[in-house]
């Protein structure tokens, strides 16, 4: 739901302190060190094309592009990227896996394991299966949205099995439901022993296409305001008990009353269980379509043997989805369970998920409560005066299409030194589908009448040009077809005002006499059904009817991929 900064915008560019990946990563390591690191491109930069929208025409530009990346969080965070990935949802090409697996060897990264293809089960098993040199440098099969299920493929060629995406659900209990039951029935199903959910935080308006479908909330940094939604307990019940290199026994893993568990160990006697019974409408994902099955309460018997026959003991976390009652419990330690003669018996309700365990850790913390909920200022300004700032990006500015970088302007005489800058300029080998112009949301999408100011400066010649917005009503993956109520200049000296992002629902135009590196006021003004521009202060056209969209965010952006600076933000 939104764009990210590269660590290399141009062939000559390289900055490893772009983004909030790298301050995620860091913070990740710090509450546990064993967490693994994955890397994956979803969009690449033009440059690495040379024209093209293909990463695979150069394969050792793209090799170098994603090893310097790794080399990159090595050496300014010190960060160990332990897998790599090819293209997000996208056609994989061998040669380049191949020139990957050599780029990496090459600078001592043996370490780094191979994910392919972040896409479905084929083609990807059966190459592997014809060519036996990708056989020996792809480690791990990662499928997207598997619903628990495998491939004969797959199984064939003896490769790790990750759902390495899955979830991407509406985090409320039907989320947490559908997280518990593909937790443990990925495995149980599909063989896989890993499930990554995207995302881990909803950290972006909501009203975007993927809006709360994080494992929990915190869309309100200009309040501070959190929630810590049933999937992050959902988690504990897994990840509380279990550690990157434990290792899931082979149980049958279903339960005769519907429902299913799975078993871990870390190889040194410990042993975790984790058991969910979750119904078909309490727990259907936003995809594949979920067949219909049934469960019902049931007392399930489990019998230890081997080593873990001598386990007297184990340990009980609980929770219940409430749905209709509302009144869930989530992660609640019960009294344990005394194991007799290496067996024991559970009564097992629907809707419920228990983590049996010899490990005593298990912790809900007693975190303070987050501030209160509120609105988006209604009155905003960012001057984007701030000499070191701690990141890279302005806050509350969320990024569409291009990027928006603070800054410095040290040939300014003194009011513009420190400025946003969209800095993307040319159309990247897209994922999704960008739009052809750049553009940053802000605000509060209920919004409705508003005032946007904005001083911009267009640097590219003759066909530059800038937008301020208002009621801007799309982003994401549904960015082209975004509507709302924009102010454009151009280099050539003309305005536009538009009903649309992509400039084809002309409502207005004329002469501005706006020139490109110089700077300029405008002013959008929108009230009811109507709205009005400004430009340095005085009035340039007014009286423009605007009917849809009726509310959204405010927004600036650029006419291309260009160069563009914008300072002295305001919003009322």
């Amino acid at each position: 739901d939104g764009t990210e900064p590269s660590h290399m915008h141009y062939e000559n560019d390289e900055n490893y302190f772009r983004g909030y990946e790298w301050w995620l990563m860091k913070e990740a390591k710090t509450r546990n060190p064993k967490i693994k690191l994955i890397g994956l491109p979803w969009t690449f930069p033009a440059w690495i094309g040379k024209g093209e929208n293909w990463p695979y025409d150069y394969p050792d530009v793209t090799a170098y592009y994603v090893v310097s990346w790794i080399l990159g969080a090595k050496r300014y965070h010190d960060l160990d990227i332990d897998y790599i990935g090819i293209w997000n949802e996208r056609a994989f090409s061998s040669k380049y896996i191949k020139l990957l697996r050599y780029t990496l060897d090459k600078h001592d990264l043996q370490q780094v394991r191979i994910v392919a293809s972040d896409r479905l089960w084929e083609p990807i098993s059966f190459v592997l299966l014809l060519d036996s040199e990708l056989h020996g440098v792809v480690d791990v099969i990662g499928a997207h949205y598997p619903g628990t299920k495998t491939v004969p493929n797959a199984l064939l060629t003896k490769k790790k099995l990750w759902s390495s995406e899955d979830y991407s659900t509406f985090n409320d209990e039907v989320g947490a439901g559908c997280w518990a039951r593909i937790l443990n029935q990925n495995y149980v199903n599909g063989n896989m022993t890993s499930t990554i959910a995207w995302n881990l935080v909803a950290s972006y308006y909501e009203e975007l296409p993927f809006g709360r479908c994080g494992l929990m909330t915190a869309q309100e940094p200009w309040s501070g305001h959190y929630k810590v939604e049933a999937p992050i307990w959902i988690t504990a019940h897994t990840t509380q008990f279990t550690q990157p290199g434990w290792s899931y026994l082979q149980v049958d893993g279903q339960l005769e009353g519907g429902g299913s568990f799975v078993a871990l160990t870390d190889g040194l006697g410990n042993l975790t269980i984790i058991i969910e019974t979750m119904t078909h409408n309490h727990s259907q994902c936003i995809r594949p379509l979920l067949p219909h099955f049934s469960v019902t309460p049931q007392k399930a018997t489990f019998y230890l043997k081997g080593s873990f026959y001598m386990v007297q003991t184990l340990q009980v976390w609980h929770s219940r989805l409430g749905f209709e009652s509302g009144n869930s419990s989530l992660f609640q330690q019960l009294h344990p369970v005394k194991v007799w003669k290496g067996s024991f018996s559970l009564y097992l309700n629907v809707d419920e998920v228990y983590t049996l365990t010899t490990l005593k850790t298990g912790q809900k913390c007693g975190c303070p409560e987050p501030p209160p909920p509120q609105p988006f200022p209604s009155n905003y300004k960012d001057d984007f005066n701030i000499r070191n700032p701690p990141f890279s990006e302005a806050p509350n500015f969320a990024d569409q299409t291009g990027v928006f970088e603070y800054f410095i302007n040290s040939s300014d005489p003194g009011d513009h030194v420190f400025t946003l800058r969209q800095v993307v300029v040319q159309r990247p080998i897209t994922w999704a589908s960008d739009a052809d112009q750049t553009i940053s949301l802000i605000g509060n999408f209920q919004w409705v009448n508003m005032t946007v100011t904005c001083d911009i400066y267009i640097e590219k010649q003759r066909d530059g040009g800038v937008f301020i917005a208002g009621r801007v009503d799309n982003g994401g993956i549904y960015v082209r077809r975004t509507k709302g109520v924009f102010f454009w200049v151009f280099a050539d000296g003309t305005y536009r005002v538009t009903g649309d992002l992509a400039g084809e629902e002309i409502l207005m135009k004329g002469l501005s006499g706006v020139r490109d590196n110089t700077w300029h006021t405008l002013t959008l003004n929108i009230q009811g059904t109507s709205a009005s521009g400004l430009l340095n202060g005085y009035p340039l056209w007014e009286n423009v009817t605007v009917s849809k969209p009726s509310n959204g965010w405010a927004a600036i952006g650029t006419r291309s991929f260009e160069f563009a600076q914008f300072d002295n933000f305001h919003v009322e």
